[in-house]
């Protein structure tokens, strides 16, 4: 179920609110080529299954950076303000790597509300943590903080 607020005080005041999971998201090696043709990175850990299979992890591992892109498609499932003008990505405050995505694993989104502030008249940002968990392992792959602005209506 998606966290739903529609002011800066009523964000402010959830401070600290578990928001739940996302579906399960399954990363083949489709999304994972489309990423190395959209970035450049052509990293045999990513694209050459062959190799991988004798390589560290015994197969093809999603980039980083792809997982952490993901948190960017969990967030709005997770956290969603209503009565918006507009919202922004601000940043990532921290973000880590625990543990390799393998090819065909499934992934979700947890989230947690961190922080929010007032950062304008009618703005604020929230810091919210999405923690990529994979399915039947214990140590997630991606861990980030991400802030965004929102700006409400009226």
């Amino acid at each position: 179920m998606t966290y739903r607020f529609s002011s800066a005080e009523a964000v402010i005041a959830d401070i600290g609110l578990d928001l739940g999971t996302t579906d399960w998201l399954v990363i083949d090696q489709a999304r994972i080529d489309m990423f190395a043709e959209a970035t450049g990175d052509h990293q045999w850990l990513h694209v050459d299954p062959e190799r991988a299979a004798r390589g560290p992890f015994g197969a093809t591992i999603a980039h980083g950076f792809l997982t952490l892109s993901i948190t960017n498609m969990f967030l709005p499932v997770l956290f969603m303000p209503d009565n918006l003008d507009w919202g922004v990505n601000y940043g990532v405050d921290r973000v880590r790597f625990p543990a390799p995505v393998p090819v065909n694993s499934r992934i979700r989104g947890r989230g947690e509300l961190l922080d929010a502030s007032r950062v304008g008249d009618g703005m604020v940002q929230t810091k919210v943590r999405i923690t990529v968990e994979i399915e039947g392992k214990d140590k997630p792959g991606c861990v980030s903080d991400a802030l965004q602005r929102y700006k409400f209506l009226g």
